[in-house]
Order: C-alpha cells, then structure tokens, then sequence
C-alpha cells in the first residue's frame, strides 16, 4: 500500500475537513484520476514516434497507454482524420498514489532551476494541469535510448467543487507550489 493513499486517509481528509468545515466525511474533495498525456505532432508522418512515446510512457507509469487519434482532418498540420497524434494513461487507485508520490519526490526536484509550481493552472472545477518539458526528469528512462525529447501534461483530476479546494488538497501531498 502506497504511503499517500494512507497519508490522504489519515491526515490530508482530517485537515481539510476541519478547514473547509464538511459535515461528512464524503464531502472531503478526493484524488480522482491522473491523465498523463503525451501529444507526439510527429507521430502522424512516423510511427517509430508514437512507438518511443508509447514505451517512455508505461515505464514512467507502470500501465499500458493508449494512442490517441486525430478526430478530424486538418490540412493546415498534414492531419487526417484518425491518424495517431499522442499517447495518453489514465491512472487510478493505487498507481495514481504511486506516481504522485515518485513525481513529488524524485521528478520535480530533479527540473533544471525548478522554483515551484504554478498555482494559475487551475481549470475552475477544482482540476489541476501540470507540463513537463521533458519525460528524463523521470528515473526510468535512460537518456541513451530517448528517440526524441517529448513533454507531457499531467492532468490531477479531483472531486472539489472549486479550486481553492483543489489547491489544499493538492498542497496536501506535498505539490511544491509557487508561494
């Protein structure tokens, strides 16, 4: 059992129950979902992209990602409909703690000139967005076999109402934000 899941259960729910004032436990905003999602442009004139994305992203995370496709065709970027364009992992449960936890302490301070999160990357339905610029912040992937330097959006997807909520319980964890 990952130490965040306890840490939530334990404390994170207790603290923000007492800030926010929730009469039931149920109200306390949770961790619903992390989306890692890597958008590969190039993928679409080589697959030999989508294939290192694919890779880079089930060792990063420890579960099979999907290929996302093109919904429609756009002339203007060489895009057809259906062509493969990014590859995208949903992660729940107990991986979800896992890779919080391996983001908070081992990725991010391993950033060059890192100086905190921004807080502004709220969606206002208590979701937060982060970029990375580079997937070798992350241990397991050796700079040797990177065919090309990709970044990635990961989406902190909550149950909270507003993003005031989502800032807490976020914090809560450990998220190093920008003060």
């Amino acid at each position: 059992m990952s130490n965040y899941k306890e840490l939530y259960n334990k404390e994170i729910v207790a603290s923000l129950q007492k800030e926010y004032k929730y009469k039931s436990i149920m109200e306390v905003p949770k961790l619903e979902k992390i989306v890692i999602n890597i958008g590969v442009g190039d993928g679409a004139q080589d697959s030999k992209y989508i294939e290192a994305s694919l890779k880079d992203l089930e060792v990063i995370t420890g579960q099979k990602p999907v290929v996302t496709k093109a919904r429609k065709s756009i002339a203007g970027f060489k895009l057809r409909a259906n062509q493969s364009i990014g590859v995208k992992v949903t992660l729940r449960g107990e991986k979800m703690y896992i890779f919080m936890e391996k983001l908070i302490k081992v990725a991010l301070p391993r950033v060059r000139d890192f100086r905190g999160l921004s807080t502004k990357s709220f969606d206002g339905h208590g979701n937060y967005t982060l970029g990375i610029k580079e997937q070798l912040i992350f241990p397991e992937i050796e700079y040797d076999n990177i065919v090309k330097i990709r970044g990635m959006d990961v989406i902190f997807v909550t149950t909270a109402k507003t993003n005031e909520e989502a800032l807490s319980l976020i914090a809560a964890f450990g998220m190093p934000f920008r003060k």
